[in-house]
Protein backbone atom coordinates (compact mmCIF):
# COMPACT_ATOMS: atom_id res chain seq x y z
CA UNK A 1 0.00 0.00 0.00
CA UNK A 2 1.35 3.60 -1.27
CA UNK A 3 1.86 6.09 1.29
CA UNK A 4 0.03 9.40 0.69
CA UNK A 5 2.38 12.24 -0.37
CA UNK A 6 0.19 15.20 1.72
CA UNK A 7 0.97 15.57 5.50
CA UNK A 8 0.29 19.43 4.89
CA UNK A 9 -3.28 18.84 6.06
CA UNK A 10 -4.76 20.34 9.66
CA UNK A 11 -5.34 18.21 11.54
CA UNK A 12 -8.27 17.94 14.51
CA UNK A 13 -7.86 17.07 18.01
CA UNK A 14 -11.06 16.67 20.15
CA UNK A 15 -10.10 15.98 23.85
CA UNK A 16 -13.15 14.69 26.02
CA UNK A 17 -11.61 16.49 29.51
CA UNK A 18 -9.92 19.29 27.76
CA UNK A 19 -9.96 21.49 31.20
CA UNK A 20 -8.31 18.46 32.47
CA UNK A 21 -4.18 17.96 33.46
CA UNK A 22 -3.78 17.12 29.98
CA UNK A 23 -6.23 19.01 27.82
CA UNK A 24 -4.31 21.99 29.30
CA UNK A 25 -0.95 20.82 29.16
CA UNK A 26 -1.40 19.64 25.58
CA UNK A 27 -3.23 23.22 24.89
CA UNK A 28 -0.27 24.96 26.90
CA UNK A 29 2.21 23.30 24.83
CA UNK A 30 0.51 23.77 20.93
CA UNK A 31 0.54 28.08 22.00
CA UNK A 32 4.56 27.63 23.15
CA UNK A 33 5.29 25.73 19.81
CA UNK A 34 3.36 27.95 17.81
CA UNK A 35 4.67 31.44 19.38
CA UNK A 36 8.37 30.35 19.50
CA UNK A 37 8.15 31.14 23.29
CA UNK A 38 10.69 30.69 26.04
CA UNK A 39 10.52 30.61 29.67
CA UNK A 40 11.84 30.90 33.19
CA UNK A 41 12.41 26.97 35.02
CA UNK A 42 12.84 26.62 38.68
CA UNK A 43 16.54 25.48 37.72
CA UNK A 44 18.88 28.61 38.69
CA UNK A 45 19.82 30.69 35.34
CA UNK A 46 17.68 28.13 33.04
CA UNK A 47 15.56 29.35 30.33
CA UNK A 48 13.42 26.96 27.92
CA UNK A 49 12.39 26.45 25.08
CA UNK A 50 9.39 24.77 23.57
CA UNK A 51 10.03 21.58 22.26
CA UNK A 52 8.44 18.40 20.52
CA UNK A 53 10.20 15.52 23.25
CA UNK A 54 8.65 12.58 23.59
CA UNK A 55 6.21 12.92 20.48
CA UNK A 56 7.56 10.84 17.69
CA UNK A 57 5.52 11.65 15.32
CA UNK A 58 7.37 15.30 15.64
CA UNK A 59 10.91 14.33 15.97
CA UNK A 60 13.44 13.51 13.30
CA UNK A 61 15.89 10.36 13.54
CA UNK A 62 19.27 11.03 15.16
CA UNK A 63 22.13 9.00 15.83
CA UNK A 64 24.48 6.80 14.15
CA UNK A 65 21.45 4.14 13.19
CA UNK A 66 18.22 6.34 13.16
CA UNK A 67 15.54 5.46 15.36
CA UNK A 68 13.92 8.09 17.69
CA UNK A 69 11.18 9.67 15.28
CA UNK A 70 9.58 9.61 12.81
CA UNK A 71 9.61 12.74 11.07
CA UNK A 72 11.01 13.24 7.56
CA UNK A 73 10.48 9.38 6.92
CA UNK A 74 7.10 9.49 6.00
CA UNK A 75 4.24 12.52 5.55
CA UNK A 76 3.05 12.94 8.89
CA UNK A 77 0.70 15.97 9.70
CA UNK A 78 2.37 18.69 11.47
CA UNK A 79 1.07 18.64 15.00
CA UNK A 80 1.93 22.50 15.15
CA UNK A 81 -0.54 23.26 12.94
CA UNK A 82 -3.55 21.01 14.87
CA UNK A 83 -6.61 22.35 15.91
CA UNK A 84 -7.65 21.69 19.27
CA UNK A 85 -11.17 21.71 21.41
CA UNK A 86 -12.90 19.92 23.08
CA UNK A 87 -15.55 18.75 26.23
CA UNK A 88 -15.38 19.46 29.46
CA UNK A 89 -17.99 19.06 32.50
CA UNK A 90 -16.39 21.79 34.86
CA UNK A 91 -17.02 25.43 33.64
CA UNK A 92 -13.11 26.53 34.54
CA UNK A 93 -11.48 28.29 32.01
CA UNK A 94 -8.43 26.52 30.33
CA UNK A 95 -5.85 29.04 30.97
CA UNK A 96 -6.92 29.34 35.09
CA UNK A 97 -7.15 25.38 35.03
CA UNK A 98 -3.20 25.42 33.80
CA UNK A 99 -2.69 27.69 36.75
CA UNK A 100 -4.98 25.51 39.36
CA UNK A 101 -3.08 22.22 38.00
CA UNK A 102 0.43 23.48 38.62
CA UNK A 103 2.34 21.05 35.85
CA UNK A 104 4.40 23.60 33.67
CA UNK A 105 6.35 26.26 34.90
CA UNK A 106 5.06 29.44 36.09
CA UNK A 107 6.13 32.03 33.41
CA UNK A 108 4.81 29.41 30.82
CA UNK A 109 1.67 29.81 32.17
CA UNK A 110 2.04 33.48 32.93
CA UNK A 111 2.85 33.96 29.31
CA UNK A 112 0.04 31.23 27.61
CA UNK A 113 -2.80 31.58 30.44
CA UNK A 114 -5.05 34.65 28.92
CA UNK A 115 -5.08 33.34 25.21
CA UNK A 116 -6.09 29.56 26.91
CA UNK A 117 -8.90 31.71 28.63
CA UNK A 118 -10.22 32.09 25.21
CA UNK A 119 -10.61 28.92 24.18
CA UNK A 120 -13.88 27.36 23.70
CA UNK A 121 -14.42 24.53 26.44
CA UNK A 122 -17.73 22.52 24.93
CA UNK A 123 -19.94 21.51 27.24
CA UNK A 124 -19.74 17.67 28.35
CA UNK A 125 -22.18 14.69 28.18
CA UNK A 126 -22.62 13.51 31.77
CA UNK A 127 -24.13 11.02 33.53
CA UNK A 128 -23.08 11.30 37.68
CA UNK A 129 -23.57 7.34 37.92
CA UNK A 130 -20.47 6.37 35.72
CA UNK A 131 -18.05 8.71 38.05
CA UNK A 132 -16.49 8.62 41.63
CA UNK A 133 -18.65 11.10 44.04
CA UNK A 134 -15.85 13.66 43.99
CA UNK A 135 -16.58 14.90 40.61
CA UNK A 136 -20.49 15.35 41.03
CA UNK A 137 -19.89 19.08 42.47
CA UNK A 138 -18.11 20.36 39.79
CA UNK A 139 -20.30 18.90 37.41
CA UNK A 140 -21.86 22.40 36.23
CA UNK A 141 -20.83 22.77 32.38
CA UNK A 142 -23.35 19.52 31.17
CA UNK A 143 -25.61 19.17 28.43
CA UNK A 144 -28.58 18.45 30.41
CA UNK A 145 -31.52 16.04 29.82
CA UNK A 146 -34.53 19.03 29.63
CA UNK A 147 -32.36 20.48 26.58
CA UNK A 148 -31.22 16.69 25.18
CA UNK A 149 -33.33 13.97 26.62
CA UNK A 150 -31.90 10.62 26.30
CA UNK A 151 -28.61 8.90 24.41
CA UNK A 152 -29.98 9.80 20.69
CA UNK A 153 -30.29 13.16 21.46
CA UNK A 154 -26.72 13.68 23.62
CA UNK A 155 -25.15 11.50 20.74
CA UNK A 156 -27.12 13.70 18.20
CA UNK A 157 -25.47 16.61 20.45
CA UNK A 158 -22.16 15.15 20.34
CA UNK A 159 -22.34 14.94 16.64
CA UNK A 160 -22.76 18.49 16.31
CA UNK A 161 -20.56 20.00 18.04
CA UNK A 162 -17.75 17.97 16.36
CA UNK A 163 -18.93 19.08 12.75
CA UNK A 164 -18.67 22.66 14.49
CA UNK A 165 -15.29 22.57 15.85
CA UNK A 166 -14.52 21.22 12.14
CA UNK A 167 -15.77 24.18 10.09
CA UNK A 168 -14.84 26.73 12.77
CA UNK A 169 -10.99 25.67 12.83
CA UNK A 170 -10.87 24.96 8.98
CA UNK A 171 -9.56 20.97 9.68
CA UNK A 172 -9.48 19.59 6.34
CA UNK A 173 -6.92 16.75 7.74
CA UNK A 174 -8.30 13.94 10.18
CA UNK A 175 -9.78 14.63 13.29
CA UNK A 176 -9.36 12.18 16.48
CA UNK A 177 -11.64 12.37 19.20
CA UNK A 178 -9.53 11.29 22.96
CA UNK A 179 -11.15 10.16 25.54
CA UNK A 180 -8.80 11.93 28.89
CA UNK A 181 -12.11 12.57 31.48
CA UNK A 182 -12.52 11.08 34.79
CA UNK A 183 -12.36 6.87 34.50
CA UNK A 184 -15.85 5.47 34.27
CA UNK A 185 -17.33 2.73 36.25
CA UNK A 186 -17.34 0.06 33.61
CA UNK A 187 -20.74 -0.56 31.56
CA UNK A 188 -23.13 -2.87 32.63
CA UNK A 189 -24.16 -3.77 29.22
CA UNK A 190 -22.77 -6.20 26.01
CA UNK A 191 -24.14 -5.68 22.23
CA UNK A 192 -23.99 -8.58 19.67
CA UNK A 193 -23.26 -5.64 16.68
CA UNK A 194 -23.21 -1.75 15.69
CA UNK A 195 -26.83 -2.60 14.85
CA UNK A 196 -27.79 -3.60 18.36
CA UNK A 197 -25.78 -0.59 19.63
CA UNK A 198 -27.58 1.77 17.72
CA UNK A 199 -30.80 0.41 18.72
CA UNK A 200 -30.32 0.27 22.51
CA UNK A 201 -29.53 4.16 22.34
CA UNK A 202 -32.54 4.86 20.11
CA UNK A 203 -34.71 2.49 22.40
CA UNK A 204 -33.32 4.03 25.70
CA UNK A 205 -34.38 7.29 24.17
CA UNK A 206 -37.88 6.26 23.12
CA UNK A 207 -38.55 3.85 26.49
CA UNK A 208 -36.57 5.44 29.19
CA UNK A 209 -37.66 2.23 31.02
CA UNK A 210 -35.55 0.26 28.67
CA UNK A 211 -32.77 1.10 30.62
CA UNK A 212 -29.51 0.37 28.66
CA UNK A 213 -26.18 1.11 30.71
CA UNK A 214 -24.74 3.57 27.84
CA UNK A 215 -21.92 5.62 29.09
CA UNK A 216 -21.12 9.08 28.55
CA UNK A 217 -17.93 7.59 26.42
CA UNK A 218 -19.66 4.94 24.31
CA UNK A 219 -21.84 7.82 23.33
CA UNK A 220 -18.75 10.16 22.49
CA UNK A 221 -17.26 6.95 20.55
CA UNK A 222 -20.53 6.29 17.97
CA UNK A 223 -20.75 10.02 17.43
CA UNK A 224 -17.41 10.21 16.02
CA UNK A 225 -18.03 7.11 14.24
CA UNK A 226 -20.49 8.38 12.68
CA UNK A 227 -18.81 11.76 11.64
CA UNK A 228 -15.94 9.71 10.03
CA UNK A 229 -13.41 10.90 13.14
CA UNK A 230 -10.96 8.47 15.34
CA UNK A 231 -11.71 7.90 19.04
CA UNK A 232 -9.53 6.87 21.49
CA UNK A 233 -10.09 5.53 24.57
CA UNK A 234 -7.43 7.03 27.22
CA UNK A 235 -8.97 5.29 30.09
CA UNK A 236 -9.68 1.89 31.73
CA UNK A 237 -13.49 1.84 31.18
CA UNK A 238 -14.94 -0.63 29.11
CA UNK A 239 -15.74 1.59 26.07
CA UNK A 240 -14.45 -0.19 23.31
CA UNK A 241 -16.24 -3.73 21.70
CA UNK A 242 -16.81 -5.73 18.71
CA UNK A 243 -20.18 -3.67 18.19
CA UNK A 244 -18.28 0.04 18.80
CA UNK A 245 -15.60 -1.53 16.87
CA UNK A 246 -18.16 -2.35 13.82
CA UNK A 247 -19.48 1.14 13.79
CA UNK A 248 -15.64 2.16 12.67
CA UNK A 249 -15.83 0.09 9.74
CA UNK A 250 -15.97 2.39 6.37
CA UNK A 251 -17.69 -0.35 4.57
CA UNK A 252 -20.83 -1.02 7.80
CA UNK A 253 -21.73 2.97 7.47
CA UNK A 254 -21.58 3.02 3.76
CA UNK A 255 -24.11 0.33 4.11
CA UNK A 256 -25.92 1.50 7.26
CA UNK A 257 -28.74 3.49 5.50
CA UNK A 258 -29.44 0.97 2.84
CA UNK A 259 -29.59 -2.31 5.36
CA UNK A 260 -30.22 -1.35 8.58
CA UNK A 261 -33.05 2.08 8.13
CA UNK A 262 -35.94 -0.66 8.01
CA UNK A 263 -35.01 -1.26 11.72
CA UNK A 264 -33.53 2.04 13.23
CA UNK A 265 -34.38 5.66 12.54
CA UNK A 266 -33.24 6.90 9.37
CA UNK A 267 -32.48 10.71 11.16
CA UNK A 268 -29.83 8.81 13.04
CA UNK A 269 -27.72 8.58 10.30
CA UNK A 270 -27.99 11.89 8.57
CA UNK A 271 -25.10 13.46 7.07
CA UNK A 272 -23.10 9.96 8.12
CA UNK A 273 -19.50 9.99 6.90
CA UNK A 274 -17.77 6.69 5.36
CA UNK A 275 -14.38 7.57 5.48
CA UNK A 276 -11.21 5.41 7.29
CA UNK A 277 -11.60 5.70 10.90
CA UNK A 278 -10.37 4.02 13.96
CA UNK A 279 -11.30 2.98 17.46
CA UNK A 280 -8.21 2.54 19.11
CA UNK A 281 -7.60 2.15 22.93
CA UNK A 282 -7.75 0.86 25.92
CA UNK A 283 -5.94 3.52 28.34
CA UNK A 284 -2.74 5.44 27.73
CA UNK A 285 0.27 3.26 28.39
CA UNK A 286 2.43 6.25 29.29
CA UNK A 287 4.74 5.60 31.92
CA UNK A 288 5.19 3.48 34.95
CA UNK A 289 3.18 0.59 32.79
CA UNK A 290 5.44 1.27 29.95
CA UNK A 291 8.77 0.57 31.71
CA UNK A 292 7.27 -1.97 33.08
CA UNK A 293 6.23 -4.00 29.71
CA UNK A 294 9.98 -3.15 28.39
CA UNK A 295 11.58 -4.19 31.79
CA UNK A 296 10.18 -7.61 32.04
CA UNK A 297 10.82 -7.99 27.95
CA UNK A 298 14.21 -7.00 29.00
CA UNK A 299 14.11 -10.20 31.66
CA UNK A 300 12.49 -12.55 29.36
CA UNK A 301 14.58 -11.83 26.40
CA UNK A 302 17.71 -12.49 29.55
CA UNK A 303 16.17 -15.92 29.55
CA UNK A 304 15.31 -15.31 33.18
CA UNK A 305 11.62 -16.03 34.74
CA UNK A 306 9.85 -13.47 35.74
CA UNK A 307 8.03 -14.78 39.43
CA UNK A 308 6.94 -11.37 40.69
CA UNK A 309 6.24 -7.54 39.70
CA UNK A 310 5.24 -5.40 42.71
CA UNK A 311 4.68 -1.75 42.08
CA UNK A 312 3.23 1.03 43.55
CA UNK A 313 2.92 4.52 42.41
CA UNK A 314 0.94 7.79 44.48
CA UNK A 315 0.15 11.46 43.16
CA UNK A 316 -2.80 13.89 43.82
CA UNK A 317 -4.44 14.81 40.27
CA UNK A 318 -8.13 14.88 39.86
CA UNK A 319 -7.89 11.10 37.98
CA UNK A 320 -6.56 9.72 40.47
CA UNK A 321 -9.11 11.51 43.36
CA UNK A 322 -11.89 9.98 40.84
CA UNK A 323 -10.61 6.57 41.47
CA UNK A 324 -11.06 6.70 45.27
CA UNK A 325 -13.92 5.44 44.06
CA UNK A 326 -15.37 1.87 44.83
CA UNK A 327 -17.07 2.18 41.35
CA UNK A 328 -14.38 3.35 39.24
CA UNK A 329 -11.28 1.65 40.67
CA UNK A 330 -11.62 -1.89 39.45
CA UNK A 331 -11.89 -0.53 36.15
CA UNK A 332 -8.63 0.80 35.99
CA UNK A 333 -6.86 -1.94 37.94
CA UNK A 334 -8.27 -4.66 35.58
CA UNK A 335 -6.18 -2.65 32.75
CA UNK A 336 -3.26 -2.65 35.31
CA UNK A 337 -2.97 -5.82 35.82
CA UNK A 338 -3.33 -7.89 32.83
CA UNK A 339 -0.38 -5.75 30.72
CA UNK A 340 1.29 -8.87 30.45
CA UNK A 341 -1.47 -11.12 29.60
CA UNK A 342 -0.84 -12.42 25.98
CA UNK A 343 3.08 -13.46 27.47
CA UNK A 344 1.03 -16.25 29.49
CA UNK A 345 3.79 -15.95 32.28
CA UNK A 346 0.89 -18.12 34.68
CA UNK A 347 3.66 -17.49 37.93
CA UNK A 348 3.81 -13.89 37.90
CA UNK A 349 2.60 -12.75 40.41
CA UNK A 350 1.60 -9.00 39.67
CA UNK A 351 0.75 -6.79 42.32
CA UNK A 352 -0.54 -3.07 41.89
CA UNK A 353 -1.14 -0.76 44.25
CA UNK A 354 -2.40 3.19 43.55
CA UNK A 355 -2.50 5.89 46.17
CA UNK A 356 -4.31 9.33 46.39
CA UNK A 357 -1.71 11.71 47.86
CA UNK A 358 -3.34 15.41 47.03
CA UNK A 359 -0.01 16.83 48.37
CA UNK A 360 1.44 15.59 44.78
CA UNK A 361 -0.60 17.56 42.29
CA UNK A 362 0.23 16.03 38.75
CA UNK A 363 3.53 14.82 39.67
CA UNK A 364 3.74 11.28 40.06
CA UNK A 365 5.91 9.05 41.73
CA UNK A 366 5.88 5.26 41.45
CA UNK A 367 8.12 2.23 42.77
CA UNK A 368 8.94 -1.16 40.95
CA UNK A 369 10.58 -4.15 41.86
CA UNK A 370 11.29 -6.91 39.78
CA UNK A 371 12.12 -10.61 41.12
CA UNK A 372 13.09 -13.48 38.61
CA UNK A 373 14.67 -16.81 39.00
CA UNK A 374 18.33 -16.84 37.24
CA UNK A 375 21.02 -19.71 36.63
CA UNK A 376 19.87 -22.76 39.03
CA UNK A 377 16.83 -20.74 39.90
CA UNK A 378 19.10 -18.25 42.17
CA UNK A 379 17.03 -14.90 42.49
CA UNK A 380 17.60 -11.73 40.53
CA UNK A 381 16.10 -8.72 41.40
CA UNK A 382 15.31 -5.05 40.16
CA UNK A 383 14.40 -1.55 41.27
CA UNK A 384 13.23 0.90 39.52
CA UNK A 385 11.65 4.42 40.85
CA UNK A 386 9.99 7.08 38.61
CA UNK A 387 9.05 10.62 39.28
CA UNK A 388 7.16 12.77 36.46
CA UNK A 389 4.29 14.56 36.06
CA UNK A 390 1.61 12.36 34.93
CA UNK A 391 0.30 14.60 32.32
CA UNK A 392 3.65 15.41 30.60
CA UNK A 393 4.29 11.91 29.65
CA UNK A 394 0.39 11.45 28.75
CA UNK A 395 0.34 14.21 26.38
CA UNK A 396 2.85 13.54 23.77
CA UNK A 397 0.76 9.98 23.24
CA UNK A 398 -2.30 12.39 22.49
CA UNK A 399 -0.16 14.31 20.05
CA UNK A 400 0.67 10.81 18.16
CA UNK A 401 -2.05 8.82 18.12
CA UNK A 402 -3.98 11.94 16.69
CA UNK A 403 -1.05 12.41 13.78
CA UNK A 404 -0.75 7.86 13.38
CA UNK A 405 -4.50 8.64 12.66
CA UNK A 406 -4.47 10.81 10.05
CA UNK A 407 -2.14 8.90 8.37
CA UNK A 408 -3.49 5.91 8.56
CA UNK A 409 -6.77 7.21 7.11
CA UNK A 410 -5.03 8.83 4.53
CA UNK A 411 -3.25 5.40 3.40
CA UNK A 412 -6.73 3.72 3.50
CA UNK A 413 -5.30 1.52 6.53
CA UNK A 414 -7.73 -1.04 7.72
CA UNK A 415 -8.61 -1.25 11.16
CA UNK A 416 -6.55 -4.52 11.80
CA UNK A 417 -3.13 -2.80 10.52
CA UNK A 418 -4.17 0.97 12.50
CA UNK A 419 -4.18 -1.18 15.29
CA UNK A 420 -1.12 -2.94 15.46
CA UNK A 421 0.83 -0.48 14.83
CA UNK A 422 -0.55 2.10 17.13
CA UNK A 423 -0.47 -0.97 19.92
CA UNK A 424 2.71 0.76 21.96
CA UNK A 425 0.47 3.53 22.88
CA UNK A 426 -1.88 1.28 25.03
CA UNK A 427 -1.83 -0.68 28.50
CA UNK A 428 -4.32 -3.02 26.74
CA UNK A 429 -4.49 -2.95 22.54
CA UNK A 430 -7.77 -3.47 21.56
CA UNK A 431 -9.13 -4.50 18.09
CA UNK A 432 -6.65 -5.74 15.45
CA UNK A 433 -3.97 -5.44 18.20
CA UNK A 434 -5.44 -7.94 20.92
CA UNK A 435 -2.94 -10.61 21.73
CA UNK A 436 0.00 -8.70 20.52
CA UNK A 437 3.01 -9.41 21.87
CA UNK A 438 3.24 -6.66 25.03
CA UNK A 439 6.73 -5.68 24.68
CA UNK A 440 7.29 -2.40 24.31
CA UNK A 441 9.87 -2.89 22.21
CA UNK A 442 8.33 -5.57 19.90
CA UNK A 443 5.64 -3.07 19.98
CA UNK A 444 7.67 -0.30 18.13
CA UNK A 445 8.71 -2.83 15.57
CA UNK A 446 5.43 -3.75 14.92
CA UNK A 447 5.17 0.14 14.40
CA UNK A 448 8.17 0.09 11.92
CA UNK A 449 6.89 -3.12 9.98
CA UNK A 450 3.59 -1.56 9.28
CA UNK A 451 4.53 1.73 8.48
CA UNK A 452 7.32 0.03 5.77
CA UNK A 453 4.15 -2.23 4.64
CA UNK A 454 2.50 0.72 3.89
CA UNK A 455 4.99 2.85 1.93
CA UNK A 456 6.00 -0.31 -0.78
CA UNK A 457 8.80 -1.35 1.22
CA UNK A 458 11.88 -2.80 -1.38
CA UNK A 459 13.46 0.46 -2.80
CA UNK A 460 11.37 2.91 -1.04
CA UNK A 461 12.48 1.72 1.99
CA UNK A 462 16.44 1.97 0.65
CA UNK A 463 15.25 5.57 -0.33
CA UNK A 464 13.83 6.13 3.35
CA UNK A 465 17.26 4.72 5.07
CA UNK A 466 19.54 7.56 3.22
CA UNK A 467 16.99 10.26 4.17
CA UNK A 468 16.91 9.43 7.44
CA UNK A 469 21.08 9.15 7.68
CA UNK A 470 20.75 12.55 5.70
CA UNK A 471 18.72 14.08 8.40
CA UNK A 472 21.04 12.51 11.20
CA UNK A 473 24.12 13.95 9.84
CA UNK A 474 22.56 17.54 9.78
CA UNK A 475 22.95 17.23 5.68
CA UNK A 476 19.03 18.12 5.59
CA UNK A 477 15.97 18.79 7.55
CA UNK A 478 13.48 16.55 8.15
CA UNK A 479 10.78 18.86 6.27
CA UNK A 480 13.08 18.81 3.09
CA UNK A 481 13.54 14.97 3.83
CA UNK A 482 9.60 14.56 3.39
CA UNK A 483 9.71 16.48 0.32
CA UNK A 484 12.61 14.61 -0.99
CA UNK A 485 10.83 11.36 -0.39
CA UNK A 486 7.84 11.82 -2.17
CA UNK A 487 9.55 13.14 -5.31
CA UNK A 488 11.69 9.87 -5.13
CA UNK A 489 8.15 7.91 -4.61
CA UNK A 490 6.67 9.42 -7.70
CA UNK A 491 9.50 8.70 -10.12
Amino acid sequence: MAAPSNGDAKIGILIVGLGGNNGTTLLAGQIANARSLSWETSAAGRVSAPCWHGCVTQLAPRGDHGGVGFAGRYPLADAGRAAVGGWDVRPTPCGDALYANRVLEYDLVRQVREEMNQVEIMRGVYDPSFVGESQHATATHIVTDEECPGPLAKMKRIRRDIRSFIEKNDVDGHTTVIWSASVERPAAVSFEDGTDLLGAIFGSSSDPSLGADISPSILYAVAAALEGCSFVNGGSQNTLSPATGELFDASYRSLMSSVVTSVLPSDIFAGIRTNPAYLLGTDFKAGQTKFKTAAVEYIRALGLVPRVVASSNHLGNNDMLNLTSKTTLPAKMAVKSNIFGPWREHELDHQVKVMYAPFMGDEKRDVVEYTSLGYLHSPHTMLTYTRAMDSVLCVPLMVDVAVWCDYFARCGADAATAGRATAYLFKVPEGGAVGVDPGFFYQMKELEDVLREMSGGGAADDVTQVLMEGVAAGIIDAEQASALRVLAKNK
